[in-house]
């Protein structure tokens, strides 16, 4: 008794096209290891170690933005009033970002004591925060 070949299987091309189509190595890119030194995962041997071909990482088209959040500021105050990016006032306190290290001031958590924030930008969240809430909010022109 004879077995029954798929029409895929009398075709001879394996669902690749022509018969000529993925015939020999040139669709492999070569037999074995050829044309390694062009392929993804070429390694290359320097005196550090191996060194991967290739770039790593990326470069951000926007400037990078250091933003800190409510929460952040009220949690971290006293770190803050020890090195002198806030100081305290007969009110509560003022924190002053751009002396923290921080462009923004985010809307992430809320602030539990009175703080006056100086900074260049705010988030819409954290100015509506800040409107409704203890903390008041003062913009530096930068």
């Amino acid at each position: 008794m004879t077995k029954r070949r798929s029409k895929k299987k009398k075709s001879g091309s394996n669902g690749y096209g022509s018969g000529k189509n993925n015939r020999g190595a040139g669709n492999r890119g070569g037999r074995g290891n050829a044309g390694k030194g062009k392929k993804a995962k070429h390694q290359k041997i320097t005196q550090n170690g191996v060194h991967e071909l290739g770039e790593h990482g990326f470069n951000s088209r926007n400037d990078p933005q250091n933003g800190i959040n409510l929460r952040d500021i009220d949690e971290n105050i006293q770190r803050f009033l020890e090195s002198g990016a806030a100081e305290e006032t007969d009110d509560g306190y003022v924190f002053y970002a751009d002396e923290a290290g921080y462009d923004k001031v985010l809307g992430g958590g809320e602030l539990r004591t009175d703080i006056e924030i100086r900074a260049e930008r705010f988030s819409s969240s954290a100015e509506r925060k800040l409107e409704e809430g203890p903390g008041e909010t003062v913009r530096l022109d930068g």
